[in-house]
């Protein structure tokens, strides 16, 4: 191990043992802003020794005394040859040429971008994208993406969790800015505390992911990049309101503090205060709830020097309470009056991104990423209560560099985690605090090889050092080579490791009369093993023109295969049991995609998955429940043209059809208590209409579920909550039915 964190902190001072020429070409565009041109052709005149620029313009090449003219070309630019006779920097601008007939080319920016170029499977959901729905948290920005699935955890806390490659969240790398952010305490309903106006982009990652991120990342990595204060409106205001009485109010004031600061604050806020029966099973069919979340975001630029930092501050104070319709906290809670819920959150966090890019050497850069992070959370359900409270630490320090030329990339650096936990579990068989501290040092180097026409190789390792799960090694490979026109075929593999809160990620088992049970003993965290699983995936995208028009398809193939995990066994319809993997567990998943621009201004997404996701339970292998093996969805996007006042109107429309999903046994309860081995089939749509009035002012008005699709009796032994069969968890569809909401945006730019 010592030799190996040698290696990863010498590699980049090879960067530096030869003589080299390093710098950037650059084009002046309309606003006279200087911007890196890519694909540029560098090369010694009268030799065969040349580089092309990368994708920001930089690039490097090898010099020696006998080189002294320096050839510049690129087609559209008029070629120019200039004098080098020492290693140093090179910043050039090249002018267009005059005698080349004009050609305008019209094209339009996707609102969901898939890259030909990069190594990883990963692609970009712009603003665009997320307006399409009414997306007003993280964990509904995905209605319109049929990579990711997201379902009700239970019937009673209205929480939403998400899917990938057929795993559950805890297995996804969901990060803020690259900073790991939902995770431990936060994981249930975390998603929620992220408003969706917050949010410019998300990057999805299909995969292990890169190692500069961290070793639990196994099915993929989920990156929100949040709004920015320099880029962001001066203003910005979204109401939002639901037919049910669901009400939420986004502001955004930026504001410009000096030549080098800027400062945003965005203020958050959403209610539902309305009972809502419509099965007529006495339980309320969505939660009653208030949150209140401010961010307070610092911004710092020095161009000149080469610096950038940001400092963010948010508080969140969320209520929810849920249960019986005429539960009555105040009276009820702790007895059997009638069964109720309260969940109530309070999170405090702070975190600091810094980067410096050398000004002289743009290659090379450093960047420090830190946070800090306090969630408490006491809760109840029914006669069962679960209290939580994570403080969590986190720092990662990543030095970027290149070696020979800006074909090979490497990042290297440390990072550094503390988590504290603290719960209270008091539950009909399991009553006991459990409290851990999890601490983890590690050191990582990745390496990019990138021809830009061919070939794009990542390479990393990471070894970590973790007071609980020991010392390892997790290493990641992603390839991306371009066997003709307008094609990617990608492969990766990769390893994660990580730590199962098996309270914090599952509490939906408080909302049953289950017994808990934990199984083994011998394990570091609560008895149990760390989970350590492999994942590989190939995927193909392929663009191509139908009818004239711009079109791809990808298909994509991941298996997961995990060497330990820690089981939830609900096969027991009286228990739910944890314990560790005795045999084989694994999720495979296929899906075929196709986005075709139907004509000008009207886009089609359309996508099939399969999934075979399957674990040795103690009662022999089984499916997972509630994962459907079969899906389809499409989406349909249509917006008019412009006026000149920036008037137009945008159309969306998302299909989704489900096919049958196994539910866990019931075979062990009285017959009235008892449920089929699948559920049926089901679709839903949903469709939102936005009337642009100018780029200040616009409206919009949607519906989800309008089939009105319902899962009947979705509480088991909702008539007797305190009774031994009742079990909010056999969740497999929507529970309210169709849903109707408004809202407008108003912005200063």
């Amino acid at each position: 191990m010592k030799h190996l964190i040698y290696i990863i902190f010498i590699l980049p001072l090879l960067s530096f043992s030869q003589d080299k020429i390093s710098g950037m070409i650059m084009e002046a565009n309309e606003k006279n802003e200087h911007i890196g041109l890519a694909g540029a052709n560098v090369y010694w005149l009268d030799t065969s020794v040349g580089t092309v620029t990368d994708i920001d313009g930089k690039f490097t090449i090898p010099y020696k005394k006998e080189y002294t003219k320096l050839v510049i070309s690129y087609v559209g630019f008029k070629t120019d040859t200039i004098t080098v006779n020492e290693p140093k920097m090179v910043h050039y601008w090249l002018q267009p040429t005059d005698n080349l007939d004009a050609v305008t080319v019209t094209s339009r920016k996707q609102a969901t971008a898939k890259s030909y170029l990069q190594a990883t499977n990963t692609f970009t959901v712009s603003s665009d994208e997320l307006l399409k729905a009414a997306c007003c948290n993280l964990s509904e920005s995905f209605e319109t993406n049929p990579s990711i699935d997201v379902n009700f955890a239970d019937a009673v806390t209205g929480t939403q969790q998400i899917k990938m490659l057929g795993l559950t969240s805890p297995y996804i790398l969901i990060a803020t800015e690259n900073i790991p952010s939902i995770r431990g305490a936060s994981q249930a309903f975390g998603m929620s505390f992220i408003p969706g106006t917050w949010v410019e982009s998300i990057q999805i990652t299909k995969g292990a992911g890169s190692v500069v991120n961290g070793f639990e990342s196994i099915a993929g990595q989920i990156n929100a990049e949040l709004v920015k204060p320099t880029t962001d409106d001066k203003l910005f205001v979204n109401v939002y309101a639901n037919a049910n009485g669901r009400f939420e109010l986004n502001t955004h004031i930026n504001t410009v503090v000096s030549d080098k600061w800027s400062a945003g604050l965005y203020l958050h806020g959403n209610t539902h205060q309305v009972n809502h029966d419509v099965n007529d099973d006495n339980f309320l069919d969505m939660p009653l709830y208030n949150q209140i979340n401010v961010m307070n975001r610092w911004q710092y630029i020095d161009t000149e020097k080469g610096f950038v930092s940001f400092i963010n501050l948010k508080i969140l104070d969320d209520e929810k309470q849920t249960g019986q319709v005429n539960f009555n906290p105040k009276t009820d809670r702790g007895t059997t009056n009638a069964w109720g819920s309260e969940i109530n959150t309070r999170r405090y966090e702070v975190s600091t991104k810094f980067g410096y890019v050398n000004p002289e050497i743009p290659w090379q850069s450093i960047g420090v990423q830190t946070a800090f992070s306090s969630h408490k959370q006491d809760s109840y359900y029914g006669l069962n209560q679960y209290d939580i409270k994570h403080n969590s630490l986190y720092a990662n320090a990543i030095y970027n560099s290149i070696i020979s030329d800006s074909r090979h990339k490497i990042k290297t650096g440390l990072s550094y985690t503390y988590d504290h936990y603290d719960e209270l579990v008091n539950a009909q068989t399991l009553s006991s605090n459990y409290e851990r501290t999890e601490h983890s040092i590690g050191a990582f180097f990745e390496y990019n090889f990138d021809n830009l026409d061919k070939l794009n190789l990542t390479a990393g390792v990471r070894v970590d050092n973790h007071n609980l799960l020991g010392t390892f090694v997790t290493p990641r490979v992603h390839a991306r080579y371009t066997p003709w026109e307008k094609s990617a075929l990608r492969a990766s593999f990769g390893r994660g490791k990580r730590s199962a809160n098996i309270f914090a990620e599952n509490q939906s088992i408080f909302s049953t009369s289950r017994a808990i049970n934990i199984l083994d003993t011998n394990g570091d965290i609560y008895g149990l093993d760390p989970e350590i699983a492999w994942n590989y995936g190939v995927s193909f995208l392929q663009g191509f023109n139908l009818f004239g028009r711009k079109a791809d398809i990808t298909l994509d193939y991941y298996k997961t295969d995990f060497k330990n995990q820690v089981v939830i066994d609900f096969e027991n319809p009286q228990e739910v049991n944890f314990y560790n993997l005795e045999g084989k567990s694994y999720a495979n998943s296929f899906q075929v995609e196709l986005n075709y621009n139907v004509f000008e201004h009207f886009d089609l997404r359309m996508a099939y998955k399969y999934y075979d996701v399957k674990t040795d339970y103690n009662s022999g292998k089984l499916s997972k429940p509630l994962v459907p093996t079969n899906r389809l969805f499409a989406n349909a996007s249509y917006e008019t043209r412009k006026h000149e006042n920036g008037a137009q109107w945008k159309f969306d429309a998302t299909y989704n059809w489900l096919g049958e999903q196994r539910f866990s046994s019931t075979v062990g309860n009285p017959v009235q208590y008892q449920l089929p081995e699948n559920t049926p089939t089901l679709g839903t749509l949903n469709a939102q209409v936005t009337k642009v009035f100018s780029p200040k002012f616009e409206v919009y008005l949607g519906g989800e579920n309008i089939t009105n699709v319902r899962q009947d009796n979705p509480i088991l032994g909702a008539n007797d909550p305190f009774g031994s069969n009742f079990d909010t968890t056999f969740v497999y569809g929507p529970i309210f039915g169709a849903s109707y909401y408004a809202g407008l945006r108003f912005k200063i730019k």
